[in-house]
């Protein structure tokens, strides 16, 4: 996909693999600089991934970490491009298996514009950066959990709940969780977000 493709980091199941988070981390509005080890937003979601793959895969679940190209949303064209990209690459190595997009920030944005896919049965945001444009059209027959912290100053837990009740409305299953006075980069209760993180995933990989 062009130079400085987007890569993955994977995490399998121990056994059969009945199912994959696709974890999509998070960036800034606008910027070209290439993702690399020192990404704060990469490495937060790094950590995660491991902590949760042993949970995850006891349930026969993997943990794949997308790292995108660059780090800007730049009008969505390349996070989205490379989430579609990782999509693609979940189906070609375990077929048609059921997939939750994992997305902190930005990579809770990403996630609701690729829910089309078919692999794709839900999304859990964490820490969201949504707005009022965001479209609720891929949601379409998934789920979403959308878990914010009412001391973020990066993204905005009103903004998640009025995205969340928007999709209620257009008649998608759509939960809020209140993760409590924290802020936006889960260095508090940090074991309270890999919580959310597995165990919402796990069960919206289990529902149908």
């Amino acid at each position: 996909m062009t130079d400085h493709s987007p890569s993955m980091t994977r995490h399998p199941a121990p056994g059969t693999t009945r199912g994959v988070v696709l974890m999509l981390h998070g960036g800034k509005a606008r910027g070209h600089t290439i993702v690399d080890n020192r990404s704060a937003s990469w490495r937060r979601s790094a950590a995660m991934a491991r902590s949760i793959a042993g949970t995850a895969g006891e349930a026969g679940a993997a943990v794949w970490l997308l790292r995108y190209r660059h780090r800007g949303w730049n009008g969505g064209h390349g996070p989205v491009e490379d989430a579609r990209w990782a999509l693609d690459q979940v189906r070609a190595e375990h077929g048609e298996v059921p997939t939750v997009l994992l997305g902190h920030s930005m990579g809770a944005r990403t996630s609701i514009h690729v829910a089309d896919h078919p692999l794709v049965r839900g999304v859990v945001a964490l820490a969201p950066w949504f707005t009022d444009a965001e479209p609720v059209g891929a949601l379409a027959g998934k789920r979403l959990v959308a878990a914010h912290g009412s001391r973020d100053r990066i993204t905005s837990a009103r903004a998640t709940r009025a995205f969340v009740q928007r999709v209620r409305s257009a008649g998608a299953d759509a939960a809020y969780v209140d993760m409590g006075p924290v802020g936006h980069y889960m260095l508090r209760r940090v074991s309270a977000w890999n919580d959310v993180a597995v165990g919402r995933s796990l069960e919206l990989l289990d529902s149908r």
